[in-house]
């Protein structure tokens, strides 16, 4: 594994942590191919339930590397960089497994793009998400403006991206782009966020990921569907027996995702 990132794994939290302080974590060709082969492996490991992205040093990532992109003297050069880094994108997206970013210093650009596409963004105070794409005359990428449009308003959208904005903590809390805003230790508060996810029901809350990051782009008939199919598997499985003992003995459910 690339010293581009850092990996463990432990009580059901796969960490990838990206290992680039000196540079703010921005994404060299390295880090990209390090972290999308750590992601495949993650997801692929039955004692991983939830992935935690963090970052080294002074922030969580800076974005899209500028010193390995002014390297590449074709077109085309750049647009294999940047399929690769997209691809980061998709497949946190898509992956069963839930992510959290724990965000501290900045995300920028496509390090904001990374933690949008997570499940969940936890983050302490210092935390600053970056739009600073428009001051090098180039576009949002990563998926950042389709992801930043889901989550507010198009104008809203539009406006921070034009000025190229830099979101401080308090206001990205009030627009809904952090989950949790942590005091204490970061990385400790997130593994805590976590917990819910580790206690839950697995295979319900794989369905609710994919169900829910797809729901945007499905017909309304076609999403309830879906939703019946999901719901009768759902309720063939061992942990729905679990989980109705529990509730007759008052006690908390322990899923085993069968």
């Amino acid at each position: 594994m690339s010293e581009a990132i850092k990996v463990s794994v432990q009580n059901g939290i796969g960490s990838i942590s990206f290992n680039r302080p000196e540079k703010l974590n921005s994404l060299s060709t390295d880090l990209v191919e390090a972290l999308t082969e750590a992601l495949q492996t993650l997801d692929k490991n039955a004692d991983v339930k939830v992935v935690l992205l963090s970052g080294e040093g002074k922030s969580y990532c800076a974005g899209g590397d500028l010193e390995t992109i002014m390297q590449f003297t074709k077109p085309s050069d750049i647009a294999s960089y940047l399929h690769k880094a997209i691809n980061l994108t998709r497949m946190i997206l898509n992956m069963e497994k839930y992510v959290i970013s724990a965000v501290h210093g900045y995300a920028a650009g496509a390090g904001f793009s990374l933690a949008l596409a997570s499940d969940f963004i936890v983050a302490d105070r210092s935390a600053k998400f970056g739009l600073s794409f428009v001051n090098l005359g180039v576009i949002p990428d990563l998926g950042l403006m389709k992801l930043l449009s889901e989550r507010v308003p198009l104008a809203i959208a539009k406006e921070w991206i034009v000025s190229g904005k830099i979101i401080g903590m308090e206001e990205a809390k009030n627009w809904g782009i952090v989950n949790k805003v942590v005091e204490g230790d970061l990385l400790q508060e997130a593994s805590e966020f976590a917990q819910v996810i580790l206690k839950g029901p697995p295979i319900s809350n794989k369905y609710v990921k994919k169900m829910l990051n797809h729901s945007v782009h499905l017909p309304w008939e076609t999403f309830l569907e879906q939703e019946v199919t999901v719901q009768a598997h759902l309720l063939a499985t061992e942990d729905i027996q679990e989980g109705l003992n529990a509730f007759l003995e008052k006690r908390a459910p322990e899923f085993k995702g069968i």
